[in-house]
């Protein structure tokens, strides 16, 4: 049994407004996790089988191992289809916002999504949703947004139109958002989903083989060039970084995606509770966070990095120089001292 988490009123809201209207556009956040094109195509797949007119639109591209998924090349990437996906979205009738909590997230798109006059429907697990959308379906103890669209199509009374496509987007969703279910999904109905996922027919070790075993060389030379030359260690912390500037990422042919979960390998080094990666991106250094336990990186993303995000994976940027991001890091690093020598203690100890 998958208890009703989501209250009524904002499934009957959500419900009514996809009846009243014909075109639907989706949108998510930058450099698109395997969550929001996950959530997005499930979506999209669930509302085609209504009949709808859907676009999904993302402000930069995707990885190219997402790409086999169901509607994926139907995608419209803002940075390069700018005009089309302008006008898609001053046009439409209703905006889905997925897997983010502020317009910022979306980089240039957010402007003319706040102009649109298209209702607006926000799904997201993030803390602190903003309030442009008409609808906010807000629950930061989910997993992911993909388990949050699973929810609001069962509810609405669609499952049993619930194609195997679009199940398998769920899934990419909720695999990739918990790191292979690794983390923050401790939750029993998570696999009462995964479950019902099955039965529709997904297969999950397919869908794993083709997510995490459908890299690029060069993304595995950069791993190890990471690991042997990258990895800086704090063990009075029980913490690590690592850095990779633009020329570095340039010399191996980066991606967009290519360094996806790279931020979660030291978390594997015992003692190590807290991990970081800052990629130079243009004129600022972005970050990711992850931690183990209850050291809070979203705290210290807010705090410092002018980011945010979950207790254990948050986020953040600085238009700064690789040089000062390092040295604004170790400096706060401290502030969580507390945080991680009980975690660091606790591992330490089994």
């Amino acid at each position: 049994m998958i208890s009703k988490i989501i209250k009524e009123d904002l499934i009957q809201a959500t419900k009514d407004e996809i009846e009243s209207v014909n075109d639907i556009v989706i949108v998510s956040h930058i450099s698109p996790d395997g969550d929001a094109i996950g959530s997005s195509l499930a979506l999209a797949n669930f509302l085609n089988t209504l009949e709808k007119n859907v676009t999904v639109i993302v402000p930069t591209a995707y990885p190219d191992y997402f790409r086999w998924m169901p509607g994926a090349t139907d995608i419209l990437v803002y940075a390069d289809q700018k005009e089309q996906s302008d006008e898609k979205i001053k046009n439409t009738e209703l905006i889905f916002a997925l897997d983010f909590n502020v317009l910022k997230r979306i980089g240039d798109m957010a402007f003319v999504v706040a102009d649109a006059a298209a209702k607006k429907i926000l799904v997201d697990h993030h803390i602190e949703p903003g309030n442009f959308a008409n609808v906010v379906i807000s629950y930061p103890e989910m997993t992911s947004t993909a388990e949050m669209v699973f929810r609001l199509i069962c509810r609405m009374g669609y499952f049993t139109e619930m194609t195997k496509e679009c199940a398998e987007c769920i899934f990419v969703g909720l695999m990739t958002d918990t790191g292979s279910f690794s983390f923050n999904s401790n939750q029993s109905e998570v696999y009462s989903i995964v479950s019902e996922l099955i039965k529709k027919g997904v297969d999950k070790d397919e869908v794993h083989r083709r997510v995490y075993d459908n890299y690029s060389e060069n993304r595995f030379r950069l791993l190890g060039y990471m690991l042997s030359n990258k990895l800086k260690m704090y063990p009075e912390y029980g913490a690590a970084l690592m850095c990779l500037t633009k020329e570095e990422l340039d010399r191996f042919n980066y991606q967009p995606g290519d360094i996806e979960g790279f931020v979660n390998m030291p978390l594997s080094i015992k003692g190590v509770v807290f991990t970081a990666l800052f990629k130079e991106d243009g004129e600022k250094i972005r970050m990711s966070f992850r931690s183990q336990g209850n050291v809070p990186v979203n705290e210290f993303a807010s705090e410092y990095f002018t980011g945010g995000g979950h207790k254990n994976a948050a986020g953040g940027q600085l238009f700064v120089s690789m040089e000062e991001a390092v040295r604004v890091f170790e400096e706060k690093l401290p502030t969580l001292e507390q945080y991680m020598k009980v975690e660091h203690d606790r591992q330490m100890s089994i």
